[in-house]
C-alpha cells in the first residue's frame, strides 16, 4: 500500500528535523520512500503565537497496515524527542498519515484521510511536488487549495 506522510517541525534545525525523520523511515523493515516533496516554510496554522514551521511530504510504499504506519510515525516522533505539550504548539517533529492509498480508515486513533489535509496548504503545496496533476490516488485535492485563505508558504 502507498501512504502520504506529512511531515513538519518548527524546533532547532528545522532543515536538518526533516532530514532525519525522512532518514528515520528509510530504516523501518517492509517500508520504501518512492518519492519526496521539496521542503516549504510555512506559517503556523491554529496555534499562531510560534516559529514558523517547515514541512514537506513523502510517498511511502509498505505492507504494513495503516495503522502500524501510525505507530512507525509514532515511534520515529519519540525517538526525535517529540513532547506534545500545547494542541498545535511548537514540535520537534511532527508526522501524520495523511493518504493511504484507496484506503479509508476512522478509528479513535487514525483517521484517514487526514481529516484537515484539505485546509492546510503546507500539506497540499508539498502533495503537489509528488502529484502534479493535483490528483493523488484517485482523489482530487488540489482543488481545495482555491478555498484556503492566508497560509503563507515558501519553498526553500
Amino acid at each position: 500500500m502507498k501512504y502520504i506522510i506529512g511531515i513538519g517541525t518548527n524546533i532547532g534545525d528545522r532543515k536538518e528535523n526533516i532530514e532525519n525523520a525522512i532518514e528515520a523511515f528509510t530504516l523501518i523493515p517492509k517500508c520504501e520512500i518512492l518519492r519526496c516533496s521539496e521542503i516549504y516554510e510555512t506559517e503556523p496554522v491554529g496555534y499562531e503565537e510560534q516559529q514558523p514551521f517547515y514541512n514537506a511530504c513523502i510517498e511511502l510504499e509498505s505492507t504494513l497496515e495503516p495503522n502500524e504506519i501510525l505507530g512507525v510515525c509514532l515511534g520515529i516522533e519519540a525517538g526525535m524527542g517529540r513532547v506534545r505539550e500545547i494542541k498545535n504548539g511548537p514540535r520537534i517533529i511532527d508526522l501524520d498519515v495523511i493518504l493511504a492509498e484507496d484506503k479509508s480508515v476512522d478509528t479513535q486513533n487514525l483517521t484517514v484521510p487526514h481529516p484537515r489535509y484539505t485546509e492546510r496548504r503546507f500539506v497540499m503545496i508539498p502533495m503537489l511536488d509528488l502529484f502534479p496533476d493535483g490528483t493523488a490516488y484517485g482523489i482530487e485535492f488540489s482543488r481545495h487549495l482555491l478555498g484556503i485563505k492566508g497560509q503563507k508558504i515558501i519553498q526553500l
